[in-house]
């Protein structure tokens, strides 16, 4: 069966990125000038995804309204002759059906991944974390898709971290078989570093059959009183196999304010419109605070004689 369906938690608080996110997802900070969500409904299209469902929670209209038509917008465009712009516009909306559904209470990942059971139905699903965007050649979730079409069973992906951030993920205990492909024996949820059994952490995407709902529905509330997908998959890989692919790409933790400022600079380079003088500027930053510290060196230095 071919995976056409996919979900996209985006109910969390975003407390990381107070104030904006106050009354704003985080889900729509701009990479540039493109919504995070945007670049993430991208990718699952260009892997061949048919259906979103996207699970919001309060104070997330703006992510409906994003991706519906803009009537009064589109007439103005064309009005103005802004017709590059609006074509822009329209195939944001024209993009995929894209489905909603509110978590009503924060009750963890796997809780939200629950709320899809009657969308997602009996079909294996993707799952695309709001945090995450990756910058790849081949579409990150393409990729997982294409292992799954050869063990037709749930794939994780991953990629190596530093041993010292292994407690910022969920981690797997696997074996490494070939082509970047791990058979998981394991998984667990940000241990600490001597109890890690590697280095390989799960990063923002998965394709995971439909057995996760039973599971889901019956585990325990874990840290936090939160229902952890982490945690439903320990159970599902005691009933079959399962797998991790590192995937190939740039993958930005959005989650994290030095992530996403990573992303908006080097988005930002690899545009045609901004990257001569954006590069120009940051050279000139680099440069005049060099400058300024071999000043303050030199200064300090005849201060001392």
């Amino acid at each position: 069966m071919k995976v056409k369906k996919a979900v996209i938690p985006a109910a969390g608080f975003g407390t990381r990125f107070l104030p904006y996110t106050k009354a704003q997802p985080k889900e729509m900070l701009p990479i540039v000038d493109k919504p995070t969500l945007q670049f993430i409904i991208e990718e699952a299209i260009d892997s061949g995804i048919e259906e979103i469902l996207i699970i919001t929670g309060r104070n997330k209209t703006s992510i409906e309204n994003h991706f519906d038509r803009s009537i009064e917008l589109e007439l103005e465009l064309e009005r103005t002759g802004k017709t590059e712009l609006l074509r822009e516009i329209r195939k944001i909306s024209d993009m995929a059906n894209i489905h909603y559904i509110r978590q009503k209470e924060p009750l963890g990942l796997g809780h939200a991944i629950y709320c899809a059971k009657s969308f997602i139905g009996d079909e294996p699903f993707a799952v695309l974390l709001g945090d995450d965007i990756v910058y790849s050649k081949k579409p990150c979730l393409k990729q997982l898709i294409e292992v799954y079409d050869v063990y037709k069973t749930t794939v994780i992906g991953v990629q190596e971290v530093p041993k010292e951030d292994v407690n910022k993920y969920g981690i797997i205990n696997g074996k490494y078989l070939d082509n970047n492909v791990y058979m998981i024996k394991d998984l667990i949820e940000k241990p600490s570093v001597e109890a890690a059994p590697s280095n390989i952490a799960i990063l923002g995407r998965y394709i995971i059959t439909p057995a996760i709902f039973d599971i889901l529905e019956k585990i325990k509330p874990g840290k936090h009183g939160e229902i952890q997908l982490t945690d439903a998959l320990r159970e599902l890989v005691k009933s079959e196999a399962m797998y991790a692919y590192d995937f190939e790409g740039r993958r930005y933790d959005l989650g994290d304010k030095q992530g996403f400022l990573e992303a908006t600079v080097e988005y930002a380079l690899r545009r045609n419109d901004l990257r001569d003088n954006f590069l120009k500027y940051l050279t000139e930053i680099v440069e005049r605070e060099t400058k300024e510290e071999l000043l303050d060196e030199i200064a300090s230095g005849a201060e001392e004689n």
